[in-house]
């Protein structure tokens, strides 16, 4: 669809060109024409040239100077209509002003973008809808940057900005800001909470790996323990001891009796 609207504007565009051209041609020839007719009339006037020899009959008169009574009057149409040329260029100049005249998307938001930020900056105070844009109006017609625009352009901007006024008051300067400064808190908070969980998760692993090294040194001290009482049970015997054991962590030391 696209496509076909960008050929059909350039075939429309290409057709008014060349009406352009035509008309612009046919002028001049007109001009020329007028001209030419008129220099040669005078001429004529003065004897330096023949008049146009065209003798007519009109039922039994005959009319033998009717060339020179058509030249004249040709000659005073082709000047009447030269005389409409300035005005037909001054109406052909207004009407490629009028249709020249384009109100320009960018403009219009170039002018609306700055309105909007001035409404949520609270610029504007009037709540009436006629003195609402006519505010905007006057505002857009003092900014600097906007003196080279239309008339047109900036009205269109400031009733654009008068209907979205609600959208200016709901997302003013002032509340941006402070939702803003509310998400950077919540940010910071999560942050914090973050770094918060990573020490805890440290601790967490150092504590981990302190019991796990805890555990395999009393699994250590519990080996070398039991091969200490393997020992012990074993050399007692030759002692004349034995060891016996009442509860698993109370043990008695008696002496056999002596051999006889």
């Amino acid at each position: 669809m696209s496509f076909r609207g960008d050929a059909m504007l350039r075939v429309v565009s290409f057709i008014q060109i060349t009406l352009r051209v035509l008309q612009g041609a046919a002028i001049f020839a007109a001009a020329s024409i007028a001209i030419a007719a008129i220099c040669y009339t005078v001429v004529c006037a003065f004897g330096g040239a023949a008049w146009l020899d065209m003798p007519m009959t009109f039922g039994d008169t005959l009319i033998a100077d009717f060339g020179m009574y058509l030249q004249i009057g040709g000659t005073i149409v082709l000047a009447a209509v030269a005389l409409m040329i300035p005005t037909n260029l001054r109406m052909n100049a207004l009407e490629r002003s009028h249709r020249s005249f384009h109100i320009g998307m960018d403009d219009v938001a170039r002018a609306y973008h700055l309105c909007h930020t001035a409404d949520r900056a609270g610029v504007f105070t009037f709540s009436s809808e006629f003195d609402a844009t006519r505010e905007r109006l006057a505002y857009l017609r003092d900014h600097p940057d906007l003196s080279r625009l239309e008339p047109e352009v900036l009205e269109v901007a400031a009733q654009m900005s008068q209907q979205s006024r609600h959208l200016a008051d709901v997302y003013s300067d002032e509340k941006v800001a402070r939702a803003k400064q509310f998400l950077q808190q919540r940010q910071e908070e999560a942050e914090a909470q973050q770094e918060r969980i990573v020490n805890a998760l440290h601790a967490v692993q150092e504590i981990r790996t302190w019991a796990q090294q805890v555990d395999l040194e009393e699994s250590v001290v519990a080996s070398q323990l039991e091969q200490l009482d393997e020992k012990l049970q074993a050399s007692l015997p030759g002692l004349g001891y034995s060891l016996s054991r009442k509860e698993d962590n109370v043990v008695t030391l008696a002496q056999k009796p002596a051999a006889e």
